[in-house]
């Protein structure tokens, strides 16, 4: 008895099976820094006091590391729950962005497969897809060969954050706080983001949440990092929005 493809046999199969690779290679370049991010949260959360049945759950379930890692200092000094979740919402607002961004591509399909693709959303996976389908005449737009290839990025990245993740919570014990993981954490994440600085609003909204991030590091609870994440999103809306009229009133 032989195992069904995934990719199905019909007459779509290899068009299927082709732009799934293509996601795959496309976005293989960056499984390394989301290994070394995803092994560092799996420590992290061990290390904050999550057992490892806590820990294995919320890298499952959650799959959202910059909110994992918002959050953990808050539960490490008994903040209440809410601060925990509205710092967790507000580090997460961006993929409401993402979803805007997507939903041509995506809007069609049942509410189920859309809750799927929503749960392997993740930064870098949404940038190199909207760069690659920029390139795509828009006939293609929403097509199989698109959605493909955005599971092909997703799962890619999703196999290798949940394999890091699970393998720094069983180890979490052996590993001494001298190795200097959170360095390698900031470099990891560098490599992930930088790509996604593309065009002046992105840039100016990266920026800003950089320096207060920086200035407002001191304020109690982690509430720097959320006032950092306001401030670079309202920013690079403002930036967008500014380009937009420019382009508007340049045209004829």
């Amino acid at each position: 008895m032989s195992l069904r493809s995934p990719f199905g046999r019909d007459a779509e199969a290899d068009v299927r099976r082709d732009a799934f690779h293509q996601g795959v290679r496309r976005g293989a370049p960056l499984l390394l820094p989301t290994a070394i991010w995803g092994l560092v949260a799996g420590v992290a959360m061990v290390k904050t006091g999550l057992s490892v049945a806590q820990a294995l759950a919320m890298t499952l379930f959650v799959y959202a590391g910059s909110a994992q890692m918002a959050v953990l200092p808050l539960i490490a000094v008994g903040a209440p729950v809410g601060i925990a979740l509205l710092t967790a919402t507000i580090v997460n607002l961006r993929f409401v962005i993402f979803s805007a961004t997507l939903w041509p591509y995506f809007g069609h399909l049942p509410l189920a497969r859309r809750l799927i693709l929503g749960y392997l959303d993740v930064d870098m996976t949404v940038a190199i897809f909207v760069a690659h389908q920029a390139e795509a005449p828009a006939s293609q737009c929403g097509g199989t060969a698109q959605r493909w290839f955005y599971l092909g990025i997703a799962m890619a990245t999703w196999i290798a954050w949940q394999s890091a993740s699970v393998l720094g919570i069983l180890l979490a014990g052996l590993i001494p706080a001298r190795w200097g993981l959170e360095f390698a954490a900031i470099l990891a994440l560098i490599v992930m983001m930088a790509p996604m600085l593309k065009g002046r609003p992105a840039v100016a909204g990266g920026v800003t949440a950089g320096v207060i991030a920086v200035l407002a590091a001191a304020l109690p609870l982690k509430l720097g990092l959320v006032l950092a994440v306001i401030a670079g999103v309202a920013v690079a809306i403002a930036a967008d929005s500014l380009a937009e009229r420019s382009r508007s009133e340049i045209k004829p």
